[in-house]
């Protein structure tokens, strides 16, 4: 079966219904409980909790206790790896024209199998207009919840939840969504939502919130009065038409009136001094873009100044912008930048949404499901069934512009975490805290770099996951299945770099791992990692021996040397990985032999060698990377001359795989075992 929607497709004239498999949308139905839906004017978002049952990687310490020496335990294997099923929980929320809503509710009728469920939580002004129909489709009854608390914990849900979620628009900037870190506390903030007309909302914790304000004059506004002016009824072709205008043929300037700047007021020549204020003097046809574009100004900066005073009125510099007005649009974004800019002098930014068309239908689950207590938990987004945040911008090509959930489906997808997330206690200043040194989005050469290590690596990665499942004949096909479907992410993220927020090497690697587990291949790099410790772990003890017999200065160099060759065996790189298959011997010391003279690329060797002259540092927190070498041979000689320093260490591990990389409970096995065979580490 396909979708195809009805002939209202917004602005632009494709004779095409957008056909996608329904069970690539309304993913995991069967185990599908608790619903909600909000359903606006154009638009209707549908949210629904499942679980998701998915093979997990585990791994056990072989109880060597009864051996009488460690030499006996040479030839054992350091741990067990067993993979298991396990059942997570998932929050699904998926946004389509209202055009398609009767199809889609005959598709969840006929593949809902959770009988338990006989409630469905609605809001938004068309949960009254479509209630009967959802009755009768889905024999569940409508409980219908306040609109406004609905779009109040949507958005606190969001901010709490997703990394990178707030972004600030700059139209002429290298990368137009500049995303913002998230704030360990997110409250107070201001809520400008933007619908028909205008709702100022101050928030202030979980529950509390209050309408301080609000305008008559607002998205409605721009929509009457456009279709007035240009005989436009489309919302969409309104924006269009503006995106095209100039509204300085319209709207009188400073400069109409005084020859130039009015320097004294301190106003510039450019500025709006009436808007349509040529229109009542000239005698002439005005365009309908230019009218758009200027009546698209009126009320951005109407609304911008409401902001602004109330933003300073009740002391907050956090404001964020939603509603059917902004939906992900740049031409109202910008505008509505601009204004905010201009009446704060730049103290206050406007800040957009990248999930802000789902809140009500998050606000509306999180209302249905209070006695599960899902703000106890956790929750990340799932890369793999997400689609992302798409531009918007008119002037891409129709078919980009049609995925961006106006024409056609957009899904968000979030899964529940196995541990609640806490900021770490040890930052001084958790907010200026960036766990990653490349922001992608930015930086363009970076991006494209990065992006072209991903695909390369991308076969052997599917190797990998093959020959982690040997046993297993359709594991070919499914290893095929997460090509495609890892491709076509990095394919997107070329193009729409800021989909997921923030692009950094760490999100494309999390991506990768969401698009593995999604084909169930929970960690490919496990047998690896096993037999690269299990190797390390021989040479250990030599390791150290060989250190200490160095002079001081010596033993500096050379545990630093021992950390850079370490970090090399990371089959995440192609080169490497492509010495690692064909040369399986390739070990420490010849990388430490082909590693580069000093100065090396990022080289403070000097001043780390100046502060270890002096007293110890009183902590070291050390984020480990790779398993095998780099852990064992880099890592641990490194830290145990800090421990005989006097200093405490903590390591920092990955919860989960990527690649490579040792896993904490990897980590707490081959801990165990080296302060088995060294006194310093026990």
């Amino acid at each position: 079966m396909a979708l195809s929607g009805g002939a209202d497709r917004g602005s632009h004239s494709m004779d095409k219904s957008i056909t996608l498999p329904p069970d690539e949308i309304f993913r995991n139905l069967e185990n599908a409980k608790r619903f909600a839906i909000d359903i606006g004017g154009s638009l209707t978002k549908l949210a629904y909790y499942s679980t998701v049952q998915h093979k997990v990687a585990k791994v056990r310490s072989f109880d060597h206790s009864a051996k009488v020496s460690l030499q006996e335990t040479d030839g054992d294997p350091l741990y067990e790896i067993s993979v298991q099923e396990e059942i997570t929980a998932r929050l699904h929320f998926i946004k389509f024209e209202n055009a398609y809503i009767e199809t889609c509710l005959d598709f969840i009728k006929d593949h809902l199998v959770n009988t338990e469920t006989k409630v469905i939580k609605a809001t938004g002004g068309g949960a009254y207009k479509f209630k009967d129909l959802i009755e009768k489709k889905l024999k569940l009854k409508v409980d219908k919840e306040d609109e406004m608390t609905c779009l109040i914990k949507g958005c606190n849900f969001v901010l709490k939840n997703i990394p990178h979620e707030a972004f600030v628009y700059a139209k002429h900037a290298d990368s137009e969504f500049r995303f913002q870190n998230t704030h360990p506390d997110i409250f107070p903030y201001l809520l400008i939502n933007i619908g028909s007309g205008v709702s100022i909302v101050k928030v202030e914790s979980e529950d509390k919130f209050e309408r301080i304000g609000g305008s008559s004059i607002g998205g409605g506004t721009f929509w009457g009065l456009g279709a007035l002016l240009t005989k436009t009824k489309r919302f969409d072709e309104l924006l269009q038409l503006a995106s095209k205008g100039q509204h300085t043929n319209v709207d009188m300037l400073v400069k109409d009136i005084y020859g130039g700047a009015y320097g004294s007021l301190g106003l510039t020549g450019d500025l709006i001094a009436s808007s349509f204020g040529k229109s009542a003097t000239t005698d002439k046809e005005f365009s309908k873009e230019d009218m758009a574009k200027s009546l698209l100004h009126m009320i951005s900066n109407d609304i911008g100044q409401l902001a602004c005073l109330y933003a300073k009125l009740h002391n907050l510099t956090r404001v964020y912008f939603g509603g059917f007005f902004i939906r992900g649009h740049p031409v109202t974004m910008h505008t509505i930048t601009y204004s905010i800019n201009f009446f704060t002098k730049g103290e206050v930014q406007a800040l957009f949404l990248r999930h802000e068309g789902y809140l009500g239908a998050i606000g509306a689950f999180l209302k249905g499901a209070e006695e599960d207590n899902p703000n106890q938990y956790s929750w990340g987004e799932n890369y793999a069934g997400s689609s992302g945040l798409m531009s918007v911008s008119p002037d891409l090509n129709p078919v980009q512009r049609a995925r961006s959930g106006t024409f056609s489906f957009d899904m968000l997808e979030m899964d529940r975490l196995e541990r609640q997330l806490v900021n770490l206690p040890l930052l001084q200043d958790p907010t200026s805290y960036i766990p990653d040194t490349v922001d992608l989005t930015e930086d363009a050469l970076a991006r494209e770099y990065w992006l072209f290590c991903f695909e390369e690596a991308l076969d052997g990665v599917v190797k990998r996951a093959v020959a982690s499942q040997k046993d297993q004949p359709e594991a070919v096909e499914r290893a095929e299945k997460f090509r495609q479907k890892y491709r076509h992410k990095l394919q997107t993220l070329r193009h729409q770099p800021f989909a997921y927020g923030s692009l950094t090497v760490r999100s494309l690697l999390d991506t990768r791992e969401h698009c593995l587990n999604e084909f169930n291949f929970p960690d490919p790099y496990s047998k690896i990692k096993q037999k690269e410790n299990d190797m390390a772990l021989k040479y250990y003890l030599k390791v150290v021996k060989s250190v200490e017999e160095l002079s001081w200065e010596q033993r500096q160099f050379t545990l630093v040397k021992g950390l850079l060759a370490g970090n090399v065996f990371d089959w995440g790189a192609k080169a490497v990985s492509d010495v690692l298959e064909s040369d399986p011997d390739f070990g420490f010391e010849q990388a430490k032999q082909q590693l580069q003279e000093r100065p090396w690329l990022v080289d403070a060797y000097n001043q780390w060698i100046e502060r270890m002259k002096g007293p110890p540092h009183k902590c070291a927190l050390f984020f480990v990377d790779n398993s095998g070498i780099d852990i064992i041979l880099g890592v641990f000689p490194f830290i145990r001359e800090l421990l005989i320093r006097g200093t405490e260490v903590v390591l920092a591990s990955n919860s989960g795989p990527a690649l490579n990389d040792v896993t904490n409970s990897e980590l707490q096995i081959l801990t165990e075992r080296i302060a088995a065979m060294d006194p310093v580490i026990q």
